[in-house]
């Protein structure tokens, strides 16, 4: 009977790790996820970051949205990778390596991906890492490139109240 009982204990527990893990995957992001983005933040202040496991520069602007993310738990961070569906094992580490873990984590989905930059934005030639600042009314600022930590804090010091 114990054995039984461990049995069971161990196929629960494994189910619970799974169930765990699974609901930590990114999400696929598709044409209109952004925009269902958008709709779940109405009102509120957001930063969507676009990125990449294998962008140089990726991950210094990861580590200070981490940290600031860390000093204003009330920062909303959205963290969109520009790789595949395969790749995210890698990208949930690596956000948690930069601070990011609890930051709802999206990744291309598409086999096509120049579908998703023109409906992200049609001026967006895929260069990363790429910043989208939102204030209350949505009203949007894109970055393309490193932002520098003082221009990042000067837009949370500017939009989070």
């Amino acid at each position: 009977m114990r054995g039984i009982a461990r049995l069971l204990a161990a196929l629960l527990l494994g189910g619970l790790a799974w169930a765990v893990q699974a609901a930590e995957d990114p999400r696929p992001f598709v044409v209109g996820s952004l925009k269902e983005i958008q709709a779940q933040y109405a009102g509120k202040p957001l930063i969507v970051a676009f990125w990449s496991v294998g962008c140089t520069h990726c991950p210094t602007e990861l580590k200070t949205l981490g940290a600031l993310k860390r000093r204003h738990p009330g920062l909303n961070v959205v963290l969109v990778a520009a790789d595949t569906p395969d790749d995210a094992p890698q990208t949930r580490r690596l956000a948690a390596q930069y601070g990011l873990a609890k930051a709802p984590q999206w990744v291309f989905a598409d086999p096509i991906p120049e579908r998703l930059r023109m409906d992200i934005d049609r001026r967006w030639y895929g260069e990363l890492p790429r910043t989208h600042f939102y204030d209350a009314e949505h009203r949007l600022e894109a970055v393309s490139g490193v932002v520098p930590e003082a221009r990042l804090r000067q837009w949370v010091a500017a939009n989070l109240r």
